[in-house]
């Protein structure tokens, strides 16, 4: 979807002006992905509108490959208006007009087959589903336990009682479609919201025992992932001077893809998870320049005591010299 930033907090009745930008839990990924330095490609509907036009070109200059996303003569693009608070407050506005869009008609026969198994990971969201039958049949079929399935597929739970027409039947639907993911990600929050499942990632665990790699997202606290046949990790989250609460579950799945893609271990995946959800909160919006992967890597590399020391804060991502200390990125703004 084209998303309408507030120039200014407020209620949006309020609100005199909005900025354009681009919004969307798969093409956030997508997006992040590529300017790691990953191939990323992203499959969606858009309407052949001014809308479509600038999404399709927004993402592609991420250095995404937009060649899979279909154009919808009869549909609009859809659009979202937000206020600049955090979600998780009374005081946070968010208008959809995307009823009858193009990408709340994409089915199992809609969209490109080839494009969307012949990566190495296939990310899907728990938001699409809630659009429309046609679009849970899509998640459902992509979801679907292949003895032959060679992509790796990732599911975010993202839990979103809003977009439900019938609401109490969300969480069931998200429940069973995440039992046919590789890797799953969901927050202790949504866990408890969705499933009524306490208790902590063991409990989630217990509740969710298929995926063969579990992240539990755990807030201000950290995350946890835990894999079949290997002990549970757990990795803190970072400090960081938040600018916008936006986008960085997304931007966390994408630190945690981009090390599962380079075979990095649970706590490192974990780390570059943090890291890349540290870019998102630093910057207004829902994307944001990742740190190289050099500096990623020198930061993910150093002691606990050390990483517990950083405190991130705008600006943080801009490239330190090859020969920097752990030391001095500790002191990193």
């Amino acid at each position: 979807m084209v998303t309408f930033l507030p120039a200014r907090p407020g209620r949006l009745a309020d609100v005199p002006s909005f900025d354009r930008g681009i919004g969307g839990a798969e093409s956030n990924v997508a997006c992040a992905l590529a300017a790691a330095g990953h191939t990323a490609r992203w499959v969606s509907r858009v309407g052949t509108d001014g809308f479509g036009d600038h999404l399709v070109e927004t993402i592609a200059r991420y250095g995404v490959d937009t060649s899979a996303v279909g154009r919808d003569p009869h549909r609009p693009t859809g659009i979202y208006f937000r206020t600049a608070d955090d979600r998780d407050t009374d005081a946070h506005e968010v208008v959809y007009y995307r009823a009858g869009s193009a990408a709340s008609a994409m089915s199992p026969g809609s969209l490109d087959g080839d494009a969307l198994t012949s990566g190495r990971i296939l990310h899907l969201s728990g938001i699409t589903p809630a659009l429309s039958a046609d679009c849970l049949d899509l998640v459902r079929h992509l979801c679907a336990p292949s003895a032959g399935r060679r992509t790796l597929v990732s599911f975010d739970v993202n839990h979103r009682p809003g977009l439900w027409k019938d609401a109490g039947a969300g969480p069931d639907v998200l429940l069973d479609l995440a039992r046919g993911a590789d890797l799953v990600f969901v927050g202790e929050d949504e866990a408890a919201a969705a499933w009524g499942v306490t208790g902590g990632p063991d409990a989630i665990r217990a509740a969710l025992p298929e995926p063969a790699t579990l992240v539990v997202k755990q807030g201000s606290r950290g995350a946890t992932v835990l894999r079949h046949g290997e002990d549970p990790v757990f990795q803190a989250a970072l400090r960081v001077d938040v600018v916008a609460p936006v986008g960085a579950g997304d931007a966390f799945a994408a630190g945690f893809l981009s090390a599962t893609l380079r075979g990095l271990t649970a706590a490192q995946r974990l780390r570059h998870g943090h890291l890349m959800a540290a870019a998102a909160l630093t910057v207004p919006g829902d994307l944001a320049t990742p740190p190289s992967r050099a500096h990623a890597d020198r930061l993910a590399a150093l002691d606990d005591a050390a990483w517990g020391r950083l405190r991130l804060g705008p600006g943080w991502t801009a490239s330190v010299p090859e020969d920097a200390e752990a030391e001095e990125e500790v002191r990193t703004p």
